[in-house]
């Protein structure tokens, strides 16, 4: 059986961040479902939200990120974020990380909720990949880090209440393989594919959390998923993002007839919350009998459009639109869970050994509502400060004792097809924009049967986390962020002003929000 000081799932921003760390100081195996540069944050956009500009303030950061997640951020966790996110972007640019700039200074764009321009951005709307080629750069720098692509991790090795390794399937090959380890990081993302609609890469179906609630970790906030609103909505075009940051410079919304609908939902029209947003297109969709809106940019230079926008130009034309003369046609689609793995703020799950980074943890910083590009912010930063606990809980740790090798069969890596076709439609017409009770306890209960009827592991990790979505929509009788019932419409700060935790053995239940979890 291998063995290895660190194993990370994923090869996003938060798994190649911790990466970098824990490679300094001993061997580190990724693992990775896909090619090495296939994660959400290869299609991020919009940019990395920190506060370095002139005009903006730590302070500030901290209040519009407090404000978009809607009473349910826990404070510390965000004064984390804001206050040592500085130093992480600085980090990436004395790497090579080519930020776009105006003159000698960063460009910052604006999104949605955000009172200040603080979005750094690279090659306009390629952020992402530009983050990805700098920090793949820097630990292929490190000669013990090795990087395993198409190895679908399957299962965490829990012995005497400690993570030891990981059991995965390289899939091209058809193997099984176990690896031991003195400590594991979970960075797999989130898992937008529950859903019918997501614009997220293939790769993204939740197995993480999956993982981690079976080995007895704990998940926190799993009602909360964001629709990003403007999805592209082209028959034969996959539902690509089309970023914030467009009605951040300025495009706007109009309905099949023409009209620019936002400002009658919220004040701040197009830069409302997405949950507002998102919900205001659904709404202007059923009563306007349509199945899309549009997203206008026609009134901007079209050079401006084409070289701030260049990736996104390019795609709309592959699909016969031209983002400076046409009407985009858009509607919401799956985007990001701010629920996940519950951790402290250094990225331990309560489980000795095991940590998460990332989207596939829930450190309290996003609470009911993402605040826009906080997401590559929380990689960078809580990816490194998983890895640093990691390493001084693996200087103290016991030997690793001997463990009998038990593979696994190739299969439990595939997904069942009918099953997953039945999960996903269930979760988009229940579990979706808008829920209610009794439609949240029917697909409760038809989410239960499909997760006992999963023939292979990949299967009922799909399904776990469908069904731990539906418990907890159902399980939070109020509406708030990006979690809306219609039989409760109203957000209860009185009973429900906290996180929802759940737990293999302990059901569900509440915990009071910025107090320690494991404590």
């Amino acid at each position: 059986m291998r063995e290895v000081d660190f194993i990370v799932i994923g090869s996003g921003i938060a798994g190649l961040r911790a990466a970098v760390e824990l490679g300094r100081a001993g061997s580190v195996l990724i693992l990775t479902k896909d090619e090495l540069t296939e994660s959400s944050t290869r299609y991020a956009q919009g940019g990395v939200a920190v506060a370095l500009s002139d005009d903006d303030e730590i302070a500030l950061h901290f209040e519009d990120t407090m404000r978009a997640g809607a009473g349910l951020c826990d404070p510390e966790a965000v004064r984390v974020l804001v206050e040592e996110g500085p130093q992480y972007v600085q980090e990436l640019i004395a790497w090579g990380c080519r930020f776009d700039r105006a003159g000698d200074q960063l460009a910052f764009g604006q999104e949605a909720a955000h009172s200040r321009r603080r979005i750094v951005h690279a090659r306009g709307d390629a952020t992402g990949r530009e983050i990805v080629r700098t920090l793949l750069e820097r630990v292929r720098e490190l000669p013990r880090v090795e990087i395993l692509p198409h190895a679908f991790a399957l299962r965490v090795l829990i012995h005497e209440g400690r993570c030891l390794g990981v059991q995965y399937v390289e899939t091209r090959a058809r193997t099984s393989h176990t690896v031991r380890a003195h400590a594991v990081i979970l960075a797999t993302g989130g898992a937008g594919h529950i859903y019918l609609h997501t614009t997220n890469p293939d790769v993204v179906t939740g197995e993480g959390m999956a993982m981690a609630y079976e080995a007895g970790a704990l998940l926190a906030d799993m009602e909360f998923v964001q629709f990003h609103p403007t999805a592209l909505h082209r028959a034969g075009a996959p539902r690509f993002l089309l970023s914030e940051a467009l009605r951040g410079e300025g495009g706007v919304l109009r309905n099949r007839f023409g009209e620019r609908f936002m400002p009658r939902y919220h004040d701040a029209a197009e830069l409302a919350p997405r949950d507002v947003v998102a919900r205001a297109i659904v709404t202007e969709l059923q009563r306007t009998d349509a199945d899309c809106v549009y997203l206008d940019l026609t009134h901007l230079p079209a050079s401006f459009v084409r070289e701030r926008f260049p990736r996104i130009y390019e795609t709309c034309q592959h699909y016969g639109l031209d983002l400076t003369r046409d009407w985009i046609p858009v509607s919401p689609a799956a985007h990001y869970f701010m629920g996940g793995v519950r951790t402290d703020l250094h990225g331990w799950t309560g489980i000795a050994g095991l940590f998460a980074a990332g989207e596939v943890s829930c450190t309290g910083v996003h609470g009911a509502n993402r605040l826009a590009s906080n997401s590559l912010l929380e990689g960078l930063v809580f990816g490194a400060r998983a890895a640093r606990r990691a390493l001084a809980f693996a200087s103290t740790a016991p030997a690793l004792p001997s463990l009998r090798e038990s593979n696994l069969s190739p299969e439990e890596a595939e997904l069942d097809g009918a099953i997953t076709r039945r999960l996903r439609t269930i979760m988009w017409e229940a579990v979706g924009l808008i829920r209610h009770g009794e439609r949240l306890r029917l697909a409760l209960d038809d989410l239960e049967a499909l997760r006992r009827a999963a023939p292979t592991l990949a299967t009922r990790h799909l399904a776990t986390v469908a069904w731990l979505v539906a418990r907890a929509a159902l399980f939070r009788e109020e509406s708030r962020g990006a979690h809306f019932r219609t039989d409760f419409p109203a957000p209860n700060d009185a009973q429900w002003r906290c996180h929802s935790i759940q737990h293999r053995e302990r059901g569900i239940f509440t915990h009071p929000i910025g107090t320690e979890v494991f404590a």
